[in-house]
């Protein structure tokens, strides 16, 4: 007998922005409805934030900077960040329930989300005292040295297809180097992040070490890039928004870190372990249905076997099910009904083209009426160039085509705009080398792909993936700026 679905807490933060550790009402008294994508409903509202309410924010910032928040010692800093991820793994089931309901992402999926979380704020609460500078050789008579501080205040834009995860990683680096956090998440799923921002008070952040304002993009997303006060910007989202948003900062030279989205390659050569690559084939494309940024969407396999490769793909792509947050199932829904409109668009330029579909999944029979389902798909011998292998879909559909021989693999593999992660499957030693050197990406995984999260492993793009790194100590790097002093004593 099947355990019983778990139910949906009730939702206890109100609508309002979480500034200087209390709830504020926001400056214009609007309020934004928080929609179920299992199906389509309504269930919360959000504060509609606008540029009165982030400065308010930046204000409450900048006074933890110079006040209790500066003061304490990065050891002491780093106990805080610890803190709050213990306080998020004893609140996991019901985090995991609000991010769940909030993104429409399987209860697995949620789970493990919350877990990613805490341990961000678990990796830079130790990370937060280690950050050393350094001492330079220079001629007698003199002393140089360097060493890290932090930007002051920082601005954080969170998307919303992984809240916690780069709630985590992004606010975890930027604390853990002495900022102040001004955070802006996306308007379609952020109740879990004001959950934390309470958290992060209980745990004993100082008032203004970390503000949130709810909100529109276009309102409180654009005073949040360009208030003066912001001394960094970390943006995760579309390259349109990005460049926008680099742009926007530049007028004020703002440094900026910007991760932009991928249309990833996998890559399968013909001596490849094909049982072990199978599987995480399938989870790179159908995690979180498809609405990762690094997301697996282009399948490259050598041409002596692509048929075996696409027939066992085949089979378990047709055996995938999506269905309501709840039911735990191979996905949940899309975010809202504009993306599955776009995910449809692609599937019928497809159509329109003689793209042939292999296989796709269902849609389970119990799925709400008014979800944004999306069954996922794998399309076989699309053309080079073709939309559906240079644009990002965001959405469960995997683009095979077929490669020669290693030169043309890597040909294919950097024949788009972006350039965020990609996965190599070969078991010659020297060729994994070789192609974790050629081919343009922020990060290249041999025989595996994501590794499980991978909080340490420094995460960003080239090319139109984007700029500077999040995750792993590298971030640390990027939330600070390197002072040099030299000392002339004779």
């Amino acid at each position: 007998m099947n355990a019983p679905h778990p139910q949906w807490p009730a939702i206890t933060t109100p609508a309002q922005n979480f500034i200087a550790n209390r709830w504020q009402a926001p400056a214009g008294g609007g309020e934004l409805p928080m929609v179920d994508p299992s199906d389509g409903a309504p269930f919360a509202a959000i504060a509609r934030g606008n540029a009165d309410d982030v400065g308010t924010a930046v204000r409450a910032a900048e006074a933890a900077r110079d006040g209790a928040w500066g003061r304490l010692a990065p050891a002491e800093k780093g106990r805080l960040l610890g803190t709050l991820s213990r306080l998020i793994l004893d609140r996991a089931d019901e985090l995991a329930l609000i991010e769940a309901r909030d993104c429409g992402k399987p209860l697995a999926q949620a789970r493990a989300d919350v877990a990613a979380c805490a341990r961000y704020f678990e990796f830079y609460g130790g990370a937060s005292d280690k950050l050393h500078g350094t001492t330079i050789p220079y001629p007698e008579g003199f002393t140089v040295l360097t060493w890290r501080e932090p930007h002051g205040v920082t601005g954080h834009v969170i998307p919303w297809n992984y809240p916690l995860q780069i709630f985590g990683r992004s606010v975890g680096g930027a604390l853990a180097a002495g900022n102040a956090c001004v955070v802006k998440p996306a308007e379609d799923a952020c109740l879990s992040l004001l959950r934390v921002a309470e958290l992060a008070a209980e745990a004993g952040l100082p008032p203004g070490a970390l503000n949130i304002v709810t909100g529109l993009g276009a309102e409180a997303g654009a005073a949040l890039v360009e208030h003066p006060g912001i001394r960094h910007i970390s943006f995760t989202g579309s390259p349109a928004t990005g460049a926008w948003v680099g742009a926007a900062a530049s007028q004020r030279h703002c440094p900026v870190t910007l991760e932009l989205g991928g249309k990833s390659p996998q890559i399968v050569f013909a001596d490849a372990d094909i049982e072990a690559a199978l599987p995480a084939l399938v989870n790179a494309i159908v995690q979180n249905a498809g609405q990762t940024c690094s997301a697996g969407s282009r399948l490259l396999v050598e041409r002596s076997r692509y048929e075996e490769v696409l027939a066992r793909l085949g089979e378990r792509f047709a055996a995938l099910v999506a269905g309501p947050a709840l039911a735990d199932l191979d996905c949940g829904p899309l975010i809202r009904a504009t993306q599955l409109a776009r995910v449809r668009d692609f599937l019928a330029s497809a159509a329109r083209d003689g793209i042939a579909t292999v296989a796709q999944g269902t849609v389970a029979a119990d799925a709400p009426a008014g979800g944004f389902y999306a069954a996922p798909t794998l399309l076989r011998d699309v053309p080079i160039g073709h939309r559906l292998v240079c644009d990002e879909v965001f959405g469960p559909v995997l683009a095979a085509l077929p490669f020669a021989d290693e030169a043309d693999a890597i040909r294919l593999a950097n024949a788009t705009d972006f350039g965020l992660v990609a996965g190599v499957w070969t078991q010659d030693g020297a060729r994994q080398l070789r192609l974790a050197r050629a081919v343009q990406s922020g990060q290249v995984f041999v025989n595996n792909y994501g590794a499980g999260g991978g909080v340490e492993l420094p995460f960003g793009g080239v090319k139109h993936s984007g700029h500077g790194r999040e995750k792993g100590f590298e971030a640390l790097f990027g939330f600070t700026t390197v002072k040099t002093v030299v000392v002339r004593h004779g």
